[in-house]
């Protein structure tokens, strides 16, 4: 760790870095959640309409035990989020947005995936899962580089912010089939 941040790896053009999200990060994440461009992928074509100080007050409430997000940053600009639920002992869910889109497709993401699955993995989770939109063809790539196993489709089991029912494919991931993107 440096200066409160995982390095994750150092490239040509910069350093791919993750660190914890943290109060004061409750106005960058609120500009990503309320952005329908940046979160049309997940289904809310308009933002999910969460105020900075709701964020605030749940970051506030973050805790490795429970759920922790986290702040990717590429040189020294934030351009994504991820975050881990605890399911059980064994099992964590994850999610990942590269929210600045001139910083997708070009490898960080599964870099921050590889770093954050490396550490659930040493710290004692044996299962790592999640899900995302059928739509999302693009994740549904990177999830299966990773080595995630496609479990299922739940077809039209939940309804966007449109009223339009969309459908979720999940995964799972165990340690021995993980294949990590880091240097």
């Amino acid at each position: 760790m440096e200066n409160g941040k995982f390095i994750v790896t150092d490239t040509e053009a910069g350093v791919l870095s993750v660190r914890y999200a943290t109060p004061s990060d409750a106005s960058v994440l609120a500009g990503w959640w309320n952005d329908g461009a940046v979160m049309a992928h997940a289904g809310f074509p308009h933002g999910i309409g969460v105020t900075e100080e709701e964020i605030r007050e749940s970051l506030e409430k973050d805790s490795d035990d429970t759920r922790r997000r986290f702040i990717i940053e590429y040189g020294k600009t934030p351009i994504g989020e991820m975050n881990y639920n605890r399911v059980d002992k064994k099992t964590a869910e994850i999610g990942i947005k590269i929210c600045v889109a001139e910083y997708r497709n070009k490898g960080l993401g599964r870099k921050a995936l590889s770093y954050l699955i490396t550490s659930l993995f040493d710290s004692g989770y044996e299962t790592i899962i999640l899900d995302t939109d059928l739509e999302n063809k693009r994740a549904q790539h990177v999830y299966e580089s990773l080595g995630f196993v496609k479990l299922g489709v739940r077809y039209d089991s939940w309804r966007d912010a449109t009223g339009a029912l969309r459908s979720a494919v999940d995964y799972s991931l165990k340690k021995p089939d993980f294949i990590s993107f880091l240097n």
